[in-house]
């Protein structure tokens, strides 16, 4: 397969993808190998050389976007994040070309490393580069290079990070320093801040939120469990290996199930552009052999990532990486994200530190969770429902937990897929109640074998409980209104699909026939005076011709309070909403199961 790029800047060299044949055989699932990836790598590298500045110090990439904090911080970002490639590549040749921006970037050109800034998230990967790379890298540099090196990133150490995932970028930093002997009591003291401050977040389960509240993402992987496993193996120690890489090893039992069958991460969160950084965590687990994954299925899971994306237009005619998902797309970006901010998909490269005859490498690719069997799979910290159907490899999450409302709509939805992307307007997978979609302030109510179930008020003070119970492709989603006045239009709508699936909504209690709003199904109701349960049944599918909804499952409705859910194949699961003193006037609804 092959690439060509467009003409790079001032008639240079354009840059072209030749990946090598698909192995079918130790591949059966992408045919992608180790060659592929260090071919995807070479190229990558190859294409962003002709943006680098004449002393190689900051990559201006091209385009007209600019993040919030400035031209010349995006320069600075383009030179760590694929600095970072270059250390997982470990090419001494490629290394070389950025050893020269060391004598002129860190105390010259590059900005300074300042509170809540950029460049400390950049000083992270520069210095977790310099430590990946010692012998062929720092150790080579002129005494006066590594000097001034080791000064700018010292700042980093006393740096007011902000307080979710930049904590650990301290933590990096010190490291390095530690390790070179450099202020050794404030690095020292800047990693044991960092690591506790992220105790604050940790939830069990292997799972973290992003800071305070309930933020759950990717980032749980390719930086809560990254940094600081990474920091622990590097250093030698075996204690803090045991404590991060057991959290590592459980969130990896989870998060294989993020995965759709054509390789799709699920398309939650922010920070999206990062694409195939979701591998990260998945090589992390190989290479401290902290992970519940044998080595086929890793490796399927994270080749199965980079061939999505590679396959899908994620690198453009110049063989750069783009702002967006597939191709460019702004609905994926954050004011912070830069022309180089994609190429974070660095990380995703991390497992070509491991040899080329590791069993990672080596053993024959497995099927991840979603092409192995029909799954149910709930997820206790972020309070979410994994469901996925073997059949046509969907993956959907039922988020009964996680909110950022600053990067709504993709965190505070009801449900996200492999396949689909949060629609804006009109929304889709939201109640709407007089008006008022957003979804702030859940209350997770638990999550059990096939439910989940939360709370959040809106802003007239109206308040949703929210159920879903799932089989197979099916859900039955149920969501009580109270405190709303009579009257007041309620609105469900659905999936909104990305592709050939076919989404579904059927009004079972409280509402109208469906219809569509812009490719959105949609159903209506109004709340009575007292508290109103609205149900629908509600499929994302791919499979060309599923057999009819109604035939699948029904639902009985009792008292406004009580439902049962009877699927087709014999199976009942009986549900309760009740409040303290089990009145109308209740404000903490909770759902029971039976």
């Amino acid at each position: 397969m092959a690439r060509k790029a467009g003409k790079a800047r001032k008639g240079r060299t354009a840059t072209v993808i030749h990946l090598p044949a698909e192995d079918r055989t130790t591949s059966p699932y992408t045919g992608y190998t180790r060659a592929h990836w260090e071919t995807a790598a070479d190229a990558l590298l190859a294409a962003v050389e002709p943006w680098a500045t004449p002393d190689r110090a900051l990559y201006h990439l091209p385009g007209d976007h600019v993040s919030h904090s400035g031209r010349l911080s995006d320069g600075l970002e383009g030179y760590a994040r694929t600095l970072l490639l270059a250390a997982f590549r470990q090419d001494e040749t490629v290394l070389g070309r950025y050893a020269d921006g060391l004598r002129t970037g860190p105390g010259g050109v590059w900005p300074d490393v300042t509170d809540r800034g950029q460049p400390l998230v950049e000083a992270a990967s520069v210095a977790l580069a310099l430590r990946l790379t010692r012998p062929l890298l720092w150790d080579r540099l002129d005494q006066p290079v590594r000097e001034r090196t080791a000064a700018w990133l010292t700042d980093a150490l006393t740096a007011e990070p902000w307080p979710c995932n930049w904590e650990l970028f301290p933590v990096t930093v010190g490291g390095f320093l530690l390790e070179i002997g450099h202020e050794p009591e404030a690095a020292r003291r800047a990693v044991d801040h960092g690591l506790e401050r992220i105790e604050d977040w940790y939830v069990g389960g292997g799972w973290y939120t992003d800071g305070d509240g309930r933020k759950y993402d990717y980032y749980n992987g390719w930086a809560m469990h990254l940094y600081p496993v990474l920091h622990a193996r590097l250093t030698g120690d075996d204690k803090l290996l045991d404590l991060y890489g057991g959290r590592l090893e459980a969130h990896l039992a989870d998060y294989a199930h993020l995965f759709g069958g054509n390789g799709a991460p699920l398309h939650q969160g922010r920070s999206l552009t990062y694409r195939f950084a979701t591998a990260a965590p998945l090589w992390l687990g190989a290479l401290t052999g902290r992970t519940p994954l044998p080595p086929g299925e890793t490796r399927r899971l994270a080749s199965g990532a980079l061939k999505y994306f590679l396959d899908r237009g994620a690198v453009d005619g110049r063989g750069l990486l783009t702002l967006g998902w597939h191709g460019p797309d702004e609905t994926v970006l954050q004011s912070y994200s830069g022309p180089a901010s994609p190429y974070w998909a660095a990380k995703g490269f991390l497992g070509l530190l491991l040899p080329a005859d590791h069993e990672v490498w080596t053993a024959p690719e497995q099927p991840g969770p979603a092409g192995r069997a029909d799954v149910l799979r709930p997820v206790d910290g972020p309070n979410w429902l994994l469901q996925s159907t073997r059949s046509d490899g969907v993956v959907r999450l039922h988020n009964h937990g996680s909110e950022d409302v600053r990067y709504d709509p993709h965190y505070t939805r009801f449900a996200y897929s492999t396949v689909t992307r949060p629609r804006t307007t009109p929304p889709d997978n939201t109640v709407t109640i007089g008006g008022d979609h957003l979804r702030s302030g859940i209350v997770p109510l638990g999550v059990g074998e096939d439910w989940a179930a939360s709370r959040y008020t809106v802003t007239s003070g109206a308040r949703v409980t929210g159920l879903v119970v799932a089989d197979g492709a099916v859900e039955v989603r149920a969501h009580l209104v109270a405190g709303a006045a009579p009257g007041t239009e309620v609105r469900i709508t659905g999936w909104a699909p990305g592709g050939d699936e076919r989404s579904e909504l059927l009004p079972v209690h409280g509402l109208s026939d469906g219809h569509a709003l812009t490719g959105v199904p949609a159903v209506t109701g109004v709340s009575g005076g007292s508290p109103t349960l609205f149900v629908v049944v509600a499929r994302l599918t791919g499979d060309p011709d599923p057999a009819p909804l109604a035939d699948l499952v029904t639902v009985e409705v009792r008292d406004e309070r009580e439902l049962t859910v009877h699927w087709a194949t014999g199976r009942a699961r009986r549900f309760r909403f009740t409040a303290p003193g089990d009145g109308p006037g209740g404000t903490s609804w909770s759902v029971t199961p039976d």
